[in-house]
């Protein structure tokens, strides 16, 4: 089965058995996370999402990714910052796609 779902304000295609990143869910590791916000099944669309349709997904790891160098930097004042940044996201695996 083929989904589309909605997390953390992406969408993203997925299957069942298939693993996905997505930003940061406040749960632990090997918990269940049911996501509600579907938005196509196999070719049958929600307007815009479907009634009844859930994705079942289990927490395999919470992480961040590598880290980002941003550099600020004004000629004319002879000014530059150095900044970094590490992104938080969960991993998921879908476990179950039901309508």
């Amino acid at each position: 089965m083929l989904a589309i779902i909605t997390v953390g304000g992406k969408q993203y295609m997925v299957n069942e058995g298939s693993l996905i990143y997505v930003e940061k869910i406040e749960k632990e590791e090997g918990e269940e996370v049911v996501i509600k916000d579907v938005l196509m099944i196999d070719n049958e669309f929600g307007t815009p999402l479907l009634k009844n349709a859930s994705v079942k997904c289990i927490v395999k790891k919470q992480g961040k990714q590598k880290k980002l160098h941003i550099i600020h930097h004004s000629p004319q004042k002879h000014h530059t910052k150095t900044m970094g940044h590490r992104q938080p996201y969960t991993q998921l695996e879908v476990k179950s796609i039901s309508k």
